[in-house]
């Protein structure tokens, strides 16, 4: 019907132009086809009845009727008040041409589109499966202990934030489980420092042998009770050894804590707990210093952490060294750092590179007392160094950032070196002889 249309719009035209009869007879031949043009009144030569003619006219707009084999389109002109009909005619057989070809194609299309959004629909139900199904046997893997597990975010864009957050919780498990266990083991070294006292006192005892001589019931009573203390004593350290040991050998990964806030007196520190260690050092009869301990010193490390890293120092002091065994605590600041050093006259350390190692040791112990330091100073933005003391034997410098000053990179042996040469000068600067 679209081609009867354009043929009645060229004779319309050609109407409402004003054409003369040559014009109308020409618009007709290159309208071709069966086409009628009839004026206004004029019903000859169509093949429908003057009264739809009539009809068409006054409708206004094109009209289709069905008649014997085809169909009739009438499209009325009008110019000056006076209404045309144009008239053409439809086959059957031009209605039905190309409407297979037509039919065809649109199937074909349709068909495309199917198959098109089959594959696309099946790849993206397979991405996304597959992501399920990782981040699924990921789940059950770190339920099942395996932490390690990480799995590679996949699929739409929600899948795929699963899988970060999947990796990052993951993360986190191992970061959480390890530092517990490093507290733990850390928590149990420090259990060594009254744990050495007691046996310290203990050894300070009376024997405890009950099979040489002749004693008394209450002398009896006593010599054993003095060998259960010593026995306890030995079992205590050997559970706190196994603490430590199970705990590390089950750490997966060394990770690195955030830094503990916090903010101290060194000074202050170092102070208390020589009040604490001068008792044993007496008990010993170790000849100790304390010198730059005067005057506020902050630090930005908790105060916990750094008693239980000065406590570790000075408890391996006590422990690796004969009785009788002097040792230095010293504090000094310079250039924005604040050195704690502590000297001991011992035999000192013969491999201080592995020394620094968590959980190496030569003398039978956990090893983790100079780690303890180490991870207190590295909290302030510091480190802990190692090396031979003017007294003979260890010098263990923590240096720590001063929270009074900027920090700034500083020369360990020049700021705590020239505090003791300048001590070794003058003698009235050495405070607190033991």
């Amino acid at each position: 019907m679209s081609a009867a249309a354009q043929r009645s719009a060229t004779v319309a035209g050609a109407v409402t132009a004003g054409s003369g009869k040559k014009g109308i007879e020409a618009a007709t031949r290159a309208a071709g086809g069966t086409l009628v043009l009839h004026a206004p009144g004029d019903t000859k030569n169509s093949r429908v009845s003057a009264e739809a003619l009539t009809d068409a006219a006054g409708a206004g707009q094109p009209v289709e009727i069905d008649v014997d084999g085809g169909t009739v389109r009438l499209q009325p002109v009008t110019v000056s008040s006076k209404t045309s009909v144009v008239e053409v005619f439809v086959a059957d057989s031009e209605l039905g041409d190309g409407t297979a070809r037509d039919w065809w194609i649109l199937l074909g299309i349709m068909a495309g589109l199917v198959i098109g959004s089959v594959i696309v629909v099946d790849r993206l139900a397979r991405g996304a499966v597959d992501s399920v199904r990782h981040l699924v046997q990921g789940a059950m893997a770190v339920g099942g202990g395996d932490l390690g597990v990480r799995i590679q975010p996949s699929g739409p864009r929600e899948l795929a934030e699963a899988g970060y957050a999947f990796n990052r919780m993951a993360d986190r498990l191992v970061t959480s489980r390890t530092s517990e266990r490093e507290l733990v083991a850390d928590l149990s070294h420090r259990l060594r420092t009254p744990l050495t006292v007691l046996r310290l006192d203990a050894e300070a005892l009376d024997p405890d042998d009950t099979h040489i001589g002749e004693f008394s019931a209450a002398e009896l009573d006593r010599r054993r009770g003095i060998r259960r203390i010593r026995q306890a004593i030995v079992t205590l350290e050997g559970e706190v050894d196994q603490l430590i040991n199970t705990t590390r050998a089950a750490v997966a990964a060394q990770v690195a804590e955030a830094p503990e806030e916090g903010l101290c007196d060194a000074a202050e520190v170092v102070r208390d707990r020589m009040v604490f260690w001068s008792a044993l050092a007496g008990d010993q009869n170790r000849k100790y210093q304390v010198v730059g301990a005067q005057l506020r010193i902050p630090v930005p490390v908790a105060r916990p952490e750094l008693a239980a890293a000065l406590d570790a120092v000075l408890g391996n002091v006590f422990r690796y060294t004969p009785q009788g065994t002097a040792f230095e605590v010293s504090l000094s600041r310079r250039d924005g750092w604040v050195a704690l050093r502590i000297d001991d006259a011992g035999p000192g350390i013969d491999d201080p590179e592995k020394a620094m190692q968590r959980g190496q040791s030569d003398q039978g112990s956990t090893g983790l007392g100079l780690d303890i330091a180490r991870r207190a100073a590295q909290d302030a933005g510091g480190s802990v160094s190692l090396a031979r003391a003017a007294m003979g034997g260890a010098s263990v410098v923590m240096l720590l950032a001063d929270a009074d000053a900027p920090p700034k990179q500083a020369n360990r042996f020049g700021l705590v070196g020239r505090g003791r040469l300048a001590r070794e000068r003058d003698p009235s600067r050495r405070k607190h002889p033991g």
